[in-house]
């Protein structure tokens, strides 16, 4: 369909929904709205506020307009007429509108609702008087309110009062929300008390409610506008609800379950109980992950805390804390006694898993890959959890103008072992009250066999610590970080493609990688609370420090060696931020920001290729191809040797942004925009235009394009098609929106 035909059908459809009129009844008019017109005796603080506030009541909501256009509402007076149209019907489908008119909005109660508002606001007397305004077909509601000066804090106190739980309440109210000159505020009294009994309960009043609190503002003290807050206790409050309560004993069953409810074999630790049939969980290795204990106030802080602790072990599937009154406590008993039974349900102990992957990559190579996973969760019965994955690929080159059978196979396999605590000299768990580190100990093996070129092994190991800092920060530091490449099997064409290059033939001498890493992550994106949750990640590399201490010999590259193995030395670093922008209703609006760069220093003139940055693909800048993007404005020749291998750099800048909508039920809809591109740091002869120079945004890869999503429970298959509009082309600065070159990105999950 040409473009001309879709505008002017668009045009017809506008039009026609301006045209609403004739269909609505004779004795109707169209309800479009209402507005406020505020006037008050003095200025009004935070008046848009106000106004917002007011806006909640106003029922009904009048019908959507689009340009000023109804095209719900026409559509449901289309489907109505019972011959719609699959334009029509679809649109109707999608809004759900009926019509609203003004015969359906209750002005009378909207008034009432206004004025009990502003009551509640401290607008008291508030003078609310509303005018319909009748025009051919349509009505809108004007609400003029006329505002008095409302009344304000002058004083806030509580009733005196013998008994233990007042001392508690005048202790809170000393950093009371509530200030003197503040306007009376419903709200603000509400969360007040709400604060009041979230304070009471941490001192261990189990059983209070915030009902049990009343306000009383006296206004007789003042010839003006100011009233003095009394807070005291309702009458008849039940003894037991003003009265502290201590944990009396603790019971926890670490292997709780249906099948196994009768555990009799105890084992104490510290007054706490450890309950289980036979050894599942050893009770030195639980205990530290409780922050209660017997003789304890009741403070719920600490329950909550411990079962997030608990959680975090990685072998649980429910945690559940239940409390029992002791019966044995008298009415006139002073203190209440409060027996916790924490139940905790554990996953299946092992568990298989397999994942196949179809992988396209830079110079035409595609090709499946399997990985197979087998964990093991409570290994040593003190919750460690082992984790073993095998992976088999092949990537085959067999559409391409030159090197047709090029094929690459890679075979791994990793194992990591996770301990739910601190391996430490020092005895420093204690100083962590959010968490407790973990400690993660990884290896790994790896051969990658290019055919017609080389084969390449490599041994990875890595010991460190992870913890959660807050709901939000989260920590990873590796001391130990150390990887060995050895390059073999390479063949007569392959050397000559170093000799020619030594860019690359340096970043693959360097043999040894040994360093420490740490990882920050401020993560906001899983917090109901956050509407427009942010998201940071930053990572150090900093490498070759500790092995420049034991430098042996140098090799005939001048470089210093250990163990007759040249190592490598640089600092990387790289932050990646990304912002959501919820716009309601399932839309958002996803931007990305990321950066990084890799300084080689010392024994090490570029970093080694394992360690340099990508850009293009799926995750990245999806108009072009996986890792095929750079460095700068560098194009290889299709007869260039630089084209068998991924576009690599010491720099990288990315840039996306990303506006998702719903579609229908589970399907989801896209539109993006991708920036980016990688450079080098100093200049290389053999890759020309590779430097990262002040003119690096004219040699940004741009791309955009839509895609598709299947969400189904946070788990995504994405399709995502996208065409380039800017290619970092020597001295290029054509914008142009390239389709027939454009790519389709198969992949799982969302791009970031």
């Amino acid at each position: 369909m040409k473009k001309p035909l879709i505008i002017l059908i668009v045009l017809s459809i506008l039009v026609s929904a301006c045209g609403v009129k004739r269909f609505i009844p004779e004795n109707e008019k169209l309800y479009t709205g209402a507005t406020f017109k505020i006037n008050s005796e003095h200025k009004i603080e935070a008046l848009k506020d106000i106004e917002k506030e007011l806006e909640l009541l106003l029922r009904p909501q009048p019908n959507i307009s689009v340009l000023g256009a109804k095209l719900g509402l026409l559509a449901y007076y289309k489907v109505e007429k019972g011959k719609p149209g699959f334009i029509y019907r679809f649109i109707h489908k999608k809004t759900k509108e009926d019509p609203v008119y003004l015969s359906s909005v209750n002005i009378n109660r909207t008034k009432e609702l206004i004025k009990n508002r502003l009551d509640n606001l401290g607008f008291f007397n508030s003078e609310v008087i509303s005018q319909v305004t009748n025009q051919k077909y349509k009505s809108e509601v004007t609400y003029s309110i006329k505002l008095y000066t409302p009344y304000r804090l002058e004083t806030y106190k509580v009733y005196n009062d013998s008994l233990p739980i007042f001392k508690a309440i005048k202790e809170i109210i000393e950093t009371s929300i509530l200030k003197k000159g503040d306007p009376f505020n419903l709200a603000k009294l509400t969360l007040e008390r709400e604060r009041i009994d979230f304070y009471l309960k941490s001192k261990g009043y189990y059983n209070f409610n915030p009902d049990f609190l009343i306000f009383e503002a006296d206004t007789n003290q003042y010839k003006t506008k100011r009233f003095d807050l009394f807070l005291r206790l309702k009458k008849e409050v039940p003894k037991k609800a003003i009265i502290p309560y201590e944990i009396n004993k603790v019971n926890v069953f670490p292997n709780y379950g249906l099948q196994n409810k009768n555990q009799r074999d105890t084992v104490a630790i510290e007054n706490i109980n450890f309950i289980q049939d036979s050894l599942f969980f050893k009770p030195n290795r639980l205990k530290p992950y409780f922050l209660f204990a017997e003789g304890q106030k009741y403070d719920p802080k600490k329950f909550k805390s411990t079962s997030r602790r608990l959680s975090s072990i990685g072998i649980y599937k429910f945690v559940n804390v239940k409390f029992e009154e002791n019966q044995s406590v008298k009415e006139m008993d002073s203190i209440g006694k409060l027996n916790a039974n924490v139940y905790l349900s554990p996953l299946n102990k092992q568990s298989l898993s397999t994942e196949l992957q179809i992988n396209t990559k830079s110079s035409s190579f595609t090709g499946p890959a399997l990985a197979l996973a087998y964990t093991n969760r409570n290994l040593f019965k003190g919750g460690e959890t082992i984790k073993i994955t095998g992976k088999f690929g092949f990537e085959t080159q067999a559409i391409s103008n030159i090197n047709n059978g090029l094929s690459s196979t890679q075979l791994g396999l990793m194992g990591d072992l996770i301990f739910p605590r601190l391996l430490f000299p020092i005895k420093l768990s204690q100083q962590f009250d959010y968490a407790i580190p973990k400690t993660k100990i990884s290896l790994g093996l790896e051969y990658l066999n290019r055919s017609k070129l080389y084969s390449l092994s490599s041994f990875n190991n890595s010991f460190g610590y992870g913890w959660q800092a807050n709901s939000f920060v989260y920590h990873e530091f590796d001391p130990i970080s150390t990887s060995f490449i050895k390059l073999s099997n390479s063949t007569d064409a392959f050397n000559v493609i170093l000799d020619e290059n030594p860019f690359l033939k340096n970043s693959f001498n360097q043999e040894l990688i040994s360093g420490l890493t740490y990882s920050f992550t401020y993560n906001e994106l899983n917090s109901p609370s956050k509407r427009h949750p942010i998201f940071i990640r930053s990572n150090l590399e900093l490498v070759g420090n500790t092995l420049s201490l034991f430098k042996g010999n140098r090799n005939e590259d001048g470089k210093n060696t250990i163990l007759g193995l040249e190592y490598a030395q640089y600092v990387k670093v790289d932050t990646d931020v990304r912002y959501k922008f919820d716009l309601g209703d399932e839309n958002l609006l996803v931007t990305r920001l990321y950066g990084g760069i890799g300084v080689p220093y010392g024994n090490s003139d570029i970093l080694p290729f394992s360690k340099q940055f990508f850009s293009g693909g799926a995750y990245s800048i999806r108009a072009f191809s996986t890792r095929s993007i750079g460095p700068g404005t560098y194009i290889a020749n299709n007869t260039d040797t630089a084209a068998f291998f991924d576009s690599s750099g010491d720099v990288k800048l990315e840039a996306n942004i990303e506006y998702r909508f719903p579609l229908f039920s589970y399907l989801k809809g896209a539109f993006f925009f991708d920036a980016g591109n990688v450079w080098l740091l100093n200049e290389n002869e053999t890759i020309v235009g590779g430097q990262f120079s002040s003119n690096f945004i004219n040699e940004l890869a741009m791309g955009t394009g839509f895609g598709i999503r299947l969400d189904i429970q946070s788990f995504v298959i994405r399709l995502d098609w996208a065409a380039p509009v800017h290619k970092p082309i020597p001295e290029s600065k054509v914008f142009e929106f390239d389709r027939k070159n454009a790519i389709l990105n198969f992949a799982i999950g969302y791009p970031f």
